[in-house]
Protein backbone atom coordinates (compact mmCIF):
# COMPACT_ATOMS: atom_id res chain seq x y z
CA UNK A 1 0.00 0.00 0.00
CA UNK A 2 1.35 3.45 -0.96
CA UNK A 3 2.48 5.55 1.98
CA UNK A 4 0.76 8.95 2.21
CA UNK A 5 3.37 11.69 1.78
CA UNK A 6 1.23 14.65 0.70
CA UNK A 7 1.97 16.58 3.91
CA UNK A 8 5.68 16.87 3.12
CA UNK A 9 7.27 20.29 3.02
CA UNK A 10 8.79 20.59 -0.45
CA UNK A 11 11.43 23.25 -1.01
CA UNK A 12 12.33 24.15 -4.59
CA UNK A 13 15.57 26.04 -5.23
CA UNK A 14 15.17 27.89 -8.53
CA UNK A 15 12.22 29.95 -9.72
CA UNK A 16 12.60 29.35 -13.44
CA UNK A 17 10.46 27.17 -15.72
CA UNK A 18 11.58 23.93 -14.05
CA UNK A 19 10.84 25.16 -10.54
CA UNK A 20 7.41 26.49 -11.49
CA UNK A 21 6.60 23.28 -13.38
CA UNK A 22 7.48 21.30 -10.25
CA UNK A 23 5.16 23.40 -8.08
CA UNK A 24 2.35 23.00 -10.62
CA UNK A 25 2.91 19.24 -10.79
CA UNK A 26 2.91 18.89 -7.00
CA UNK A 27 -0.51 20.48 -6.71
CA UNK A 28 -1.86 18.68 -9.79
CA UNK A 29 -0.75 15.32 -8.34
CA UNK A 30 -2.50 15.96 -5.03
CA UNK A 31 0.24 17.32 -2.77
CA UNK A 32 -1.37 19.32 0.06
CA UNK A 33 1.73 20.22 2.05
CA UNK A 34 3.85 23.35 2.01
CA UNK A 35 5.63 24.41 -1.19
CA UNK A 36 8.39 27.00 -0.87
CA UNK A 37 10.33 28.33 -3.88
CA UNK A 38 13.54 30.34 -3.68
CA UNK A 39 14.61 32.51 -6.62
CA UNK A 40 17.73 34.68 -6.87
CA UNK A 41 16.28 37.21 -9.31
CA UNK A 42 13.99 40.15 -8.60
CA UNK A 43 11.52 39.31 -11.34
CA UNK A 44 8.51 37.05 -11.15
CA UNK A 45 9.20 33.67 -12.80
CA UNK A 46 9.55 34.02 -16.56
CA UNK A 47 10.24 31.94 -19.67
CA UNK A 48 13.77 32.13 -21.11
CA UNK A 49 13.46 31.38 -24.86
CA UNK A 50 11.90 34.82 -25.61
CA UNK A 51 14.91 36.65 -24.11
CA UNK A 52 17.08 36.35 -27.23
CA UNK A 53 14.13 36.80 -29.55
CA UNK A 54 11.01 38.84 -28.72
CA UNK A 55 12.31 40.56 -25.56
CA UNK A 56 15.60 41.65 -27.15
CA UNK A 57 13.81 42.78 -30.31
CA UNK A 58 11.36 44.82 -28.23
CA UNK A 59 8.29 43.11 -29.69
CA UNK A 60 7.36 41.77 -26.24
CA UNK A 61 7.23 43.58 -22.94
CA UNK A 62 8.86 41.56 -20.14
CA UNK A 63 5.47 40.87 -18.55
CA UNK A 64 4.47 38.77 -21.55
CA UNK A 65 7.20 36.25 -20.70
CA UNK A 66 5.98 35.79 -17.10
CA UNK A 67 5.09 32.21 -16.19
CA UNK A 68 3.02 33.03 -13.10
CA UNK A 69 1.76 36.12 -11.32
CA UNK A 70 1.90 36.49 -7.57
CA UNK A 71 -1.86 36.07 -7.44
CA UNK A 72 -1.76 32.72 -9.24
CA UNK A 73 0.96 31.42 -6.95
CA UNK A 74 -1.00 32.57 -3.90
CA UNK A 75 -4.12 30.83 -5.21
CA UNK A 76 -2.09 27.61 -5.45
CA UNK A 77 -0.77 28.16 -1.90
CA UNK A 78 2.81 28.36 -3.17
CA UNK A 79 5.24 30.66 -1.34
CA UNK A 80 7.80 32.40 -3.55
CA UNK A 81 10.78 34.23 -2.07
CA UNK A 82 12.61 36.32 -4.66
CA UNK A 83 16.04 37.98 -4.33
CA UNK A 84 17.08 35.08 -2.11
CA UNK A 85 20.24 33.04 -2.61
CA UNK A 86 20.69 29.59 -1.10
CA UNK A 87 24.29 29.25 0.11
CA UNK A 88 24.51 25.57 1.03
CA UNK A 89 22.62 22.35 1.66
CA UNK A 90 22.99 19.86 4.53
CA UNK A 91 21.45 16.66 3.21
CA UNK A 92 21.79 14.70 6.45
CA UNK A 93 20.01 17.43 8.42
CA UNK A 94 17.47 18.14 5.65
CA UNK A 95 18.34 21.80 5.88
CA UNK A 96 19.31 24.70 3.64
CA UNK A 97 21.31 27.75 4.68
CA UNK A 98 20.52 31.01 2.92
CA UNK A 99 23.15 33.63 2.17
CA UNK A 100 21.59 35.71 4.94
CA UNK A 101 22.33 32.92 7.42
CA UNK A 102 18.70 31.88 7.79
CA UNK A 103 18.19 28.12 7.91
CA UNK A 104 15.30 26.37 6.15
CA UNK A 105 14.18 22.81 6.85
CA UNK A 106 12.72 20.57 4.15
CA UNK A 107 11.22 17.12 3.77
CA UNK A 108 11.90 16.99 0.03
CA UNK A 109 14.31 19.21 -1.89
CA UNK A 110 14.03 19.91 -5.63
CA UNK A 111 17.10 21.49 -7.23
CA UNK A 112 16.06 23.61 -10.22
CA UNK A 113 18.81 26.21 -10.34
CA UNK A 114 19.47 25.89 -14.07
CA UNK A 115 22.70 27.16 -15.57
CA UNK A 116 24.75 30.34 -15.55
CA UNK A 117 26.47 32.00 -18.51
CA UNK A 118 30.11 31.13 -19.06
CA UNK A 119 32.46 34.08 -19.22
CA UNK A 120 35.78 34.70 -20.90
CA UNK A 121 38.84 35.07 -18.65
CA UNK A 122 39.02 38.74 -19.67
CA UNK A 123 36.96 41.76 -20.61
CA UNK A 124 33.83 41.39 -18.52
CA UNK A 125 34.69 44.41 -16.35
CA UNK A 126 34.31 46.70 -19.36
CA UNK A 127 31.19 48.65 -20.25
CA UNK A 128 29.52 47.25 -23.34
CA UNK A 129 30.42 43.59 -22.66
CA UNK A 130 27.31 41.46 -22.14
CA UNK A 131 26.19 37.93 -21.43
CA UNK A 132 22.66 36.62 -21.99
CA UNK A 133 21.05 34.39 -19.42
CA UNK A 134 18.59 36.43 -17.36
CA UNK A 135 15.85 38.92 -18.11
CA UNK A 136 18.06 41.70 -16.77
CA UNK A 137 20.81 40.58 -19.16
CA UNK A 138 18.40 40.83 -22.09
CA UNK A 139 17.11 44.26 -21.03
CA UNK A 140 20.65 45.56 -20.51
CA UNK A 141 21.72 44.42 -23.98
CA UNK A 142 18.52 45.85 -25.45
CA UNK A 143 19.34 49.22 -23.90
CA UNK A 144 22.92 49.00 -25.15
CA UNK A 145 21.77 48.34 -28.70
CA UNK A 146 19.72 51.54 -28.68
CA UNK A 147 22.95 53.52 -29.05
CA UNK A 148 25.48 50.94 -30.24
CA UNK A 149 25.94 50.56 -33.98
CA UNK A 150 28.37 47.65 -34.12
CA UNK A 151 27.78 44.40 -32.25
CA UNK A 152 30.36 41.63 -32.00
CA UNK A 153 28.93 38.27 -30.96
CA UNK A 154 31.49 35.85 -29.53
CA UNK A 155 30.04 32.38 -29.94
CA UNK A 156 27.97 31.17 -32.89
CA UNK A 157 25.79 28.68 -31.06
CA UNK A 158 22.02 28.96 -30.81
CA UNK A 159 22.09 31.99 -28.55
CA UNK A 160 24.74 33.88 -30.49
CA UNK A 161 23.10 33.19 -33.84
CA UNK A 162 19.68 34.29 -32.57
CA UNK A 163 21.02 37.52 -31.09
CA UNK A 164 22.93 38.25 -34.31
CA UNK A 165 19.68 37.86 -36.27
CA UNK A 166 17.77 40.20 -33.94
CA UNK A 167 20.54 42.81 -34.03
CA UNK A 168 20.57 42.78 -37.83
CA UNK A 169 16.79 43.26 -37.82
CA UNK A 170 17.42 46.36 -35.70
CA UNK A 171 19.83 47.69 -38.33
CA UNK A 172 23.07 47.05 -36.45
CA UNK A 173 26.39 46.01 -37.98
CA UNK A 174 27.00 42.51 -36.68
CA UNK A 175 30.07 40.28 -36.63
CA UNK A 176 29.62 36.66 -35.53
CA UNK A 177 32.82 35.03 -34.19
CA UNK A 178 33.49 31.39 -33.37
CA UNK A 179 36.49 29.02 -33.36
CA UNK A 180 34.43 26.41 -35.24
CA UNK A 181 34.12 26.61 -39.01
CA UNK A 182 30.31 26.91 -39.03
CA UNK A 183 27.56 28.25 -36.74
CA UNK A 184 26.05 25.72 -34.32
CA UNK A 185 28.30 23.10 -35.90
CA UNK A 186 28.75 20.75 -32.93
CA UNK A 187 25.01 20.39 -32.43
CA UNK A 188 23.52 20.44 -35.93
CA UNK A 189 26.48 19.34 -38.06
CA UNK A 190 28.05 20.67 -41.24
CA UNK A 191 25.03 20.65 -43.56
CA UNK A 192 22.71 22.69 -41.31
CA UNK A 193 25.65 24.79 -40.12
CA UNK A 194 26.43 25.73 -43.73
CA UNK A 195 22.80 26.66 -44.34
CA UNK A 196 22.78 28.91 -41.27
CA UNK A 197 26.08 30.54 -42.26
CA UNK A 198 24.71 31.39 -45.68
CA UNK A 199 21.50 32.74 -44.11
CA UNK A 200 23.47 35.16 -41.94
CA UNK A 201 25.70 36.24 -44.82
CA UNK A 202 22.58 36.90 -46.89
CA UNK A 203 21.31 39.24 -44.17
CA UNK A 204 24.60 41.12 -43.95
CA UNK A 205 26.27 39.53 -40.92
CA UNK A 206 30.05 39.37 -41.16
CA UNK A 207 31.27 35.90 -40.19
CA UNK A 208 34.65 35.39 -38.52
CA UNK A 209 34.51 31.63 -38.21
CA UNK A 210 37.48 29.42 -37.41
CA UNK A 211 38.88 32.14 -35.14
CA UNK A 212 39.20 32.41 -31.38
CA UNK A 213 39.34 35.63 -29.36
CA UNK A 214 42.56 36.66 -27.62
CA UNK A 215 41.37 39.88 -25.95
CA UNK A 216 38.72 42.57 -25.73
CA UNK A 217 39.93 46.08 -26.48
CA UNK A 218 39.69 48.59 -23.61
CA UNK A 219 38.99 52.22 -24.45
CA UNK A 220 39.12 53.85 -21.01
CA UNK A 221 36.70 51.36 -19.47
CA UNK A 222 34.55 50.96 -22.58
CA UNK A 223 34.85 47.94 -24.86
CA UNK A 224 35.84 49.09 -28.34
CA UNK A 225 36.48 45.82 -30.14
CA UNK A 226 37.60 42.22 -30.14
CA UNK A 227 41.10 41.01 -31.02
CA UNK A 228 41.08 37.70 -32.88
CA UNK A 229 43.68 34.98 -32.52
CA UNK A 230 45.33 36.04 -35.80
CA UNK A 231 45.90 39.59 -34.50
CA UNK A 232 43.11 41.32 -36.40
CA UNK A 233 40.68 43.55 -34.51
CA UNK A 234 36.91 43.61 -34.98
CA UNK A 235 35.61 47.04 -33.99
CA UNK A 236 32.50 47.03 -31.82
CA UNK A 237 30.75 49.25 -29.30
CA UNK A 238 28.71 46.34 -27.90
CA UNK A 239 29.91 42.76 -27.37
CA UNK A 240 27.91 39.68 -26.49
CA UNK A 241 29.82 36.76 -25.00
CA UNK A 242 27.77 33.64 -25.83
CA UNK A 243 30.23 30.84 -25.18
CA UNK A 244 27.92 28.42 -23.41
CA UNK A 245 26.67 27.86 -19.89
CA UNK A 246 27.55 25.81 -16.83
CA UNK A 247 25.26 24.22 -14.25
CA UNK A 248 24.55 26.42 -11.22
CA UNK A 249 25.85 23.98 -8.60
CA UNK A 250 28.49 25.95 -6.69
CA UNK A 251 26.22 26.07 -3.62
CA UNK A 252 26.16 22.25 -3.58
CA UNK A 253 29.91 21.58 -3.66
CA UNK A 254 30.22 21.29 0.13
CA UNK A 255 27.24 18.93 0.31
CA UNK A 256 26.84 15.21 -0.35
CA UNK A 257 24.69 15.86 -3.44
CA UNK A 258 26.48 13.98 -6.27
CA UNK A 259 27.74 15.99 -9.24
CA UNK A 260 29.03 14.80 -12.58
CA UNK A 261 32.45 15.93 -13.75
CA UNK A 262 32.59 18.55 -16.48
CA UNK A 263 34.26 16.08 -18.85
CA UNK A 264 31.84 13.17 -18.44
CA UNK A 265 28.23 12.55 -19.58
CA UNK A 266 26.00 15.03 -17.77
CA UNK A 267 28.61 17.80 -17.99
CA UNK A 268 28.87 19.08 -14.44
CA UNK A 269 25.23 18.69 -13.42
CA UNK A 270 23.54 16.99 -10.48
CA UNK A 271 23.84 13.23 -10.97
CA UNK A 272 20.35 11.65 -10.83
CA UNK A 273 18.62 8.37 -11.48
CA UNK A 274 15.92 7.99 -14.13
CA UNK A 275 13.33 9.68 -11.87
CA UNK A 276 15.51 12.65 -10.97
CA UNK A 277 16.51 11.42 -7.50
CA UNK A 278 20.04 12.52 -6.61
CA UNK A 279 20.27 11.30 -3.01
CA UNK A 280 18.00 10.85 0.00
CA UNK A 281 15.03 13.22 -0.36
CA UNK A 282 16.83 15.32 -2.99
CA UNK A 283 15.84 15.55 -6.67
CA UNK A 284 17.10 17.70 -9.54
CA UNK A 285 15.28 18.83 -12.67
CA UNK A 286 15.77 20.97 -15.77
CA UNK A 287 19.07 22.32 -17.10
CA UNK A 288 21.03 21.56 -13.92
CA UNK A 289 20.10 17.87 -13.81
CA UNK A 290 22.11 15.00 -15.31
CA UNK A 291 19.47 12.24 -15.48
CA UNK A 292 20.25 8.61 -16.19
CA UNK A 293 18.93 7.75 -19.66
CA UNK A 294 18.44 3.96 -19.88
CA UNK A 295 18.13 4.05 -23.68
CA UNK A 296 21.58 5.64 -24.01
CA UNK A 297 22.99 4.02 -20.87
CA UNK A 298 24.55 7.23 -19.66
CA UNK A 299 23.72 10.41 -17.76
CA UNK A 300 22.28 13.12 -19.97
CA UNK A 301 21.91 16.82 -19.23
CA UNK A 302 19.59 18.58 -21.67
CA UNK A 303 19.23 22.39 -21.73
CA UNK A 304 15.85 22.49 -23.45
CA UNK A 305 12.64 24.11 -22.28
CA UNK A 306 10.38 21.08 -22.70
CA UNK A 307 12.69 18.93 -20.60
CA UNK A 308 11.87 21.06 -17.55
CA UNK A 309 8.20 20.10 -17.70
CA UNK A 310 8.90 16.40 -18.25
CA UNK A 311 11.46 16.28 -15.43
CA UNK A 312 9.08 18.06 -13.07
CA UNK A 313 6.24 15.58 -13.47
CA UNK A 314 8.49 12.54 -13.22
CA UNK A 315 10.30 13.68 -10.09
CA UNK A 316 7.10 14.86 -8.38
CA UNK A 317 5.51 11.46 -8.86
CA UNK A 318 8.63 9.92 -7.30
CA UNK A 319 8.45 12.34 -4.36
CA UNK A 320 4.80 11.48 -3.79
CA UNK A 321 5.47 7.76 -4.24
CA UNK A 322 3.07 7.50 -7.14
CA UNK A 323 3.39 5.20 -10.14
CA UNK A 324 6.26 6.52 -12.31
CA UNK A 325 5.34 8.18 -15.58
CA UNK A 326 5.70 5.77 -18.46
CA UNK A 327 5.88 8.20 -21.38
CA UNK A 328 9.21 8.26 -23.18
CA UNK A 329 10.81 11.65 -23.48
CA UNK A 330 12.18 13.15 -26.68
CA UNK A 331 14.11 16.40 -26.12
CA UNK A 332 12.84 19.31 -28.20
CA UNK A 333 14.33 22.69 -29.06
CA UNK A 334 13.69 25.44 -31.55
CA UNK A 335 15.58 28.41 -32.95
CA UNK A 336 14.13 31.38 -34.84
CA UNK A 337 16.58 33.28 -37.06
CA UNK A 338 15.15 35.75 -39.57
CA UNK A 339 12.42 33.83 -41.42
CA UNK A 340 13.99 30.44 -40.62
CA UNK A 341 12.19 28.53 -37.87
CA UNK A 342 14.26 25.48 -36.99
CA UNK A 343 12.69 22.72 -34.91
CA UNK A 344 14.56 19.69 -33.60
CA UNK A 345 13.75 16.52 -31.65
CA UNK A 346 16.06 14.03 -30.01
CA UNK A 347 19.85 14.29 -30.01
CA UNK A 348 21.21 15.78 -33.24
CA UNK A 349 24.99 15.85 -33.40
CA UNK A 350 27.82 16.67 -35.73
CA UNK A 351 29.11 13.13 -35.18
CA UNK A 352 25.85 11.50 -36.32
CA UNK A 353 24.88 10.48 -39.84
CA UNK A 354 22.85 13.21 -41.59
CA UNK A 355 20.08 12.48 -44.08
CA UNK A 356 17.58 14.86 -45.68
CA UNK A 357 14.44 12.70 -45.71
CA UNK A 358 11.87 15.24 -46.95
CA UNK A 359 12.05 18.56 -48.80
CA UNK A 360 15.37 20.33 -49.38
CA UNK A 361 17.69 22.64 -47.50
CA UNK A 362 17.81 25.28 -50.26
CA UNK A 363 14.15 26.18 -49.79
CA UNK A 364 14.40 26.06 -45.98
CA UNK A 365 11.57 23.53 -46.13
CA UNK A 366 12.86 20.14 -45.08
CA UNK A 367 13.13 17.36 -42.54
CA UNK A 368 16.49 15.72 -41.85
CA UNK A 369 17.27 12.69 -39.69
CA UNK A 370 20.38 12.01 -37.63
CA UNK A 371 21.47 8.38 -37.21
CA UNK A 372 23.87 6.54 -34.95
CA UNK A 373 26.59 4.12 -36.09
CA UNK A 374 24.02 1.35 -36.53
CA UNK A 375 21.78 3.48 -38.75
CA UNK A 376 19.09 4.07 -36.12
CA UNK A 377 17.39 7.45 -35.85
CA UNK A 378 18.53 9.48 -32.83
CA UNK A 379 17.35 12.95 -33.84
CA UNK A 380 15.59 15.09 -36.40
CA UNK A 381 15.71 18.71 -37.47
CA UNK A 382 13.53 20.61 -39.89
CA UNK A 383 11.83 23.79 -40.98
CA UNK A 384 8.47 24.53 -42.58
CA UNK A 385 7.22 20.93 -42.45
CA UNK A 386 5.81 20.63 -38.95
CA UNK A 387 3.36 17.78 -39.60
CA UNK A 388 6.14 15.73 -41.12
CA UNK A 389 8.39 16.61 -38.19
CA UNK A 390 5.85 15.16 -35.77
CA UNK A 391 5.82 11.88 -37.71
CA UNK A 392 9.61 11.66 -37.66
CA UNK A 393 9.68 12.51 -33.95
CA UNK A 394 7.87 9.24 -33.26
CA UNK A 395 10.63 7.32 -35.00
CA UNK A 396 13.18 8.51 -32.44
CA UNK A 397 11.36 6.93 -29.51
CA UNK A 398 12.30 3.40 -30.55
CA UNK A 399 15.51 4.40 -32.37
CA UNK A 400 14.14 2.92 -35.58
CA UNK A 401 16.46 2.05 -38.46
CA UNK A 402 16.36 4.82 -41.06
CA UNK A 403 15.54 2.43 -43.90
CA UNK A 404 12.49 1.05 -42.10
CA UNK A 405 11.26 4.55 -41.28
CA UNK A 406 11.66 5.73 -44.89
CA UNK A 407 9.67 2.75 -46.15
CA UNK A 408 6.86 3.32 -43.65
CA UNK A 409 6.83 7.04 -44.39
CA UNK A 410 6.23 6.37 -48.07
CA UNK A 411 3.36 4.04 -47.19
CA UNK A 412 1.89 6.68 -44.86
CA UNK A 413 2.12 9.40 -47.51
CA UNK A 414 0.53 7.18 -50.17
CA UNK A 415 -2.36 6.33 -47.87
CA UNK A 416 -3.02 10.03 -47.26
CA UNK A 417 -2.92 10.78 -50.96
Amino acid sequence: MTRVVSAKKVVIVGAGPAGIAAADALRAQGHTGEILIFGEERHMPYDRPPLSKQILAGTWLPEKAELRTGELLADADVTLRLCTRVASADVAAHQLTLQSGEQIAYDALIIATGVTARELPFGHHLDGVHVMRTLDDALTLQTGLETAQRLAVIGAGFLGAEVAAVARSLGKEVTLIDPLELPMQNVVGDEIGSMIAELHRHHGVKLELGHGVSSIEDGMGQATGVTLDDGRTVSADAILVAVGARPAVDWLRSSSVPLTASNEPGAGGVRCDASGRATDDVWAIGDVAAWWDPTQERHVRVEHRQTANEHALSCVRDILELTPTSAKSVPYFWSDQYDLKLRSFGFPSRDSGFHVVEGNLEDHRFVAAYTDESGRIVGTIGSGMFKAMNWWRLQILDRRPLGDALRDRQITKRSVE
